[in-house]
């Protein structure tokens, strides 16, 4: 879905603007209108939806903050397309988008077009520097919501007995996993999160000063292989690997292995390619917390901190990540180095989602984004093959549910020196 040509104009936001918002359309170019509208669980959201919520975001804080007078020509959608933002009003519940019959998915794509019009014309001027961060937001913004509606996308699609293909993608190369080794890690008192000007999340910050042990990381993620012999040897049977709310929830939900896996085999599993044969030497996905803590535990292991993590990866860029790739691949030969940081799965971690020491939300509407879910949930570090490309950084703080793994999630391993 291509953004009309006259709307290029000289501010250097603009051609991200574009490009992003772009990349979003093409997303939802294989969806039908059922598709886009259907809701398979309280924790998901329609492609619709997404499509329409990023759209509401920009309109209600950027636009609204370069003119205090706007009024939009679409009132009725402050309410049904605010997420969680108690400043702004009510909102349409949760569980209930799948109800969202009208608007149409035409009627948002032109909801779309027509804010993509309003914002492009205001970036061709003088752009206040606020206005510029909160521009900038809608876009990481959007970037989050493009992971979120593939995370969403794929819970539906598996809920289909005829597995429907989101879109066909080669399947990876045969491989085989090297045998994972420690990589050892110098602690000391190391920095943590970021003070720069360049983008960070709000709760990405300020940069503070953490103590950490000597430990060391795998070199590389656990595998499906190896989370197949977990469950082979009796884990989801194991009380005594599980944290007393993992072991309630799995009880509770009948688990006996990942999501996405046909059976306990292993053999086959659910991706946005359909059904197909499991990738032994790639990294295993889709595991709640619960699970990645109880196979570290297993392995003789733990999962190392989101602070252990940062500081192992501080000194490794992300590297460019895939584009249009729908599941995790094995790892390449090993060069020495952390392996698989970045573009595989989000990597669990044994922290809390707490904030920062001086932690301080942002200002306006925006200060409700990050900082009111700091409770019961844990960190995930790194990024995964369906975060856009630009969207991953050493810093970067997921966070979910303990319980909840239809995100792509996976782990690594850790020890003490």
């Amino acid at each position: 879905m291509k953004l009309p040509a006259e709307a290029l104009t000289s501010h250097p936001l603009a051609s991200r603007y574009r490009a992003i918002r772009e990349h979003s359309g093409w997303l939802v170019e294989p969806l039908s209108a059922e598709d886009a509208g259907a809701q398979s669980m309280p924790d998901a959201s329609p492609a619709k939806w997404h499509l329409a919520h990023t759209t509401w975001f920009f309109e209600t804080v950027v636009l609204a903050a370069l003119d205090p007078t706007y009024r939009s020509a679409f009132p009725g959608y402050r309410t049904l397309f605010n997420s969680y933002y108690q400043a702004v009003g009510p909102q349409f519940a949760r569980p209930q988008r799948g109800l969202i019959t009208r608007p149409t998915l035409a009627a948002v794509l032109a909801y779309r077009a027509f804010i993509d019009e309003r914002l492009l014309r205001a970036l061709a001027g003088d752009l206040p520097a606020a206005v510029a961060e909160l521009m900038e937001l809608g876009l990481q913004h959007e970037q989050q919501h493009q992971e979120l509606l593939l995370m969403d996308l794929k819970h539906l699609f598996a809920c289909n007995p005829l597995g429907p293909v989101y879109r066909e993608s080669p399947a990876p190369a045969p491989a085989s996993a090297e045998p994972w080794r420690w990589v050892a890690q110098a602690g000391g008192v190391v920095p943590i999160g970021t003070s720069t000007g360049a983008f960070a999340f709000d709760n990405e910050r300020p940069q503070h000063r953490h103590f950490l042990g000597d430990f060391a990381l795998a070199n590389r993620l656990v595998t499906h292989a190896e989370f197949a012999q977990f469950v082979r040897e009796g884990g989801y049977r194991t009380p005594a690997l599980w944290l007393s709310d993992g072991w309630s929830t799995l009880t509770r939900e009948g688990w006996q292995h990942p999501a996405y896996w046909r059976d306990a085999s292993g053999e086959e599993e659910f991706t946005l390619g359909g059904w197909r044969p499991c990738v032994a030497a790639a990294p295993v996905c889709h595991l709640s917390y619960y699970e990645a803590d109880a196979y570290a535990r297993w392995a003789g292991a733990r999962l190392p901190t989101e602070f252990e993590w940062e500081h192992a990866a501080a000194a490794q860029a992300p590297s460019a990540l895939a584009a249009a790739r729908w599941a995790p691949v094995p790892a390449a030969p090993a060069t020495g180095a952390l392996q698989q940081l970045h573009g595989e799965v989000w990597q669990w971690t044994a922290s809390a989602y707490t904030p920062y020491p001086g932690f301080a939300p942002l200002a306006g509407i925006v200060s409700e984004y990050n900082g009111k879910f700091m409770a019961n949930q844990m960190v995930l570090r790194g990024s995964c093959c369906v975060t856009p490309a630009g969207h991953a950084r050493p810093t970067y703080r997921n966070f979910f549910y303990p319980h909840q793994r239809w995100q792509f999630s996976g782990l690594r391993l850790a020890r003490d020196a």
